[in-house]
């Protein structure tokens, strides 16, 4: 009897990314979605922990120069997706599931019901210790960052920031910290001149899934084994507008 594979996502890029490369593969019978979070409520928690004026900065970043990385890598971004086969269907109908949040009672309830082996995590609400503890399958988790170095968001860039050759992608077991779970595979990145903030994400999208491909096999085979290293455990939030700005000027990344 196969094992059962569910996916438990935000509404993010990735995630139908992942989806695609997996499912003629592996036997995906459910995805649950998460609605999306409060825009409003996200931003609102985030100047508690880190203040007005960082967040603004960081929001700003986000507003201004994004969109301009955006176009500046265009030609990269497809580039990358023709390589590496990147598709971005959306999920079949059938398969959907869609609830609140990852760590509402519906979900818990749906996954309950599914009772699957292996869950695939991507995008979605930091996963509640009840969550993880309601079914016996393993969650695990696509993580833009070599931990745990790089905890948190955009792993690559903060890499090339502090220029330590850690520019890669996680497949780790998902716990109830924040990228913190049992390392099952990593692996490094190659950039070239013409990368910049956003195309980063795509190549360590790509090899984020040849990576869960491992792990989802080696899972299959109950031959899963959590490999360390000796790095620090730090993490990583936004740059801000002004931080962006300075590094691209004076270190030249972009």
């Amino acid at each position: 009897m196969s094992k059962e594979i569910v996916m438990l996502v935000g509404k993010d890029h990735s995630s139908y990314a992942i989806y695609n490369a997996l499912k003629s593969q592996y036997n995906i019978t459910h995805v649950i979605l998460e609605a999306p979070k409060s825009k409003k409520e996200f931003i609102k928690r985030r100047i508690k922990k880190l203040g007005l004026i960082k967040v603004v900065g960081q929001v700003l970043f986000g507003k201004l120069i994004v969109p301009y990385l955006n176009k500046e890598g265009k030609a990269r971004i497809k580039e990358i997706i023709e390589k590496n086969n990147l598709k971005f269907d959306d999920f079949e109908e059938e398969k959907l599931i869609r609830v609140s949040s990852a760590n509402s009672q519906t979900c818990i309830d749906t996954l309950q019901k599914i009772n699957p082996d292996i869950v695939i995590v991507n995008g979605t609400r930091i996963i509640s210790k009840k969550v993880l503890n309601s079914i016996t399958g393993t969650f695990i988790n696509t993580h833009a960052g070599y931990t745990p170095l790089y905890r948190g968001i955009h792993g690559a860039y903060w890499s090339k920031i502090n220029n330590d050759g850690y520019c890669g992608v996680s497949v780790h077991l998902v716990d109830p910290g924040i990228d913190t779970g049992g390392i099952l595979y990593q692996d490094l990145i190659e950039t070239n001149s013409s990368d910049n903030f956003v195309t980063y994400t795509y190549l360590q999208l790509a090899k984020g899934i040849e990576l869960m491909k491992k792990a989802v096999d080696d899972l299959l085979n109950n031959n899963s084994k959590v490999v360390k290293n000796h790095l620090d455990s730090k993490f990583w939030t936004h740059p801000t507008i002004w931080f962006y700005l300075k590094h691209r000027i004076i270190n030249k990344v972009k």
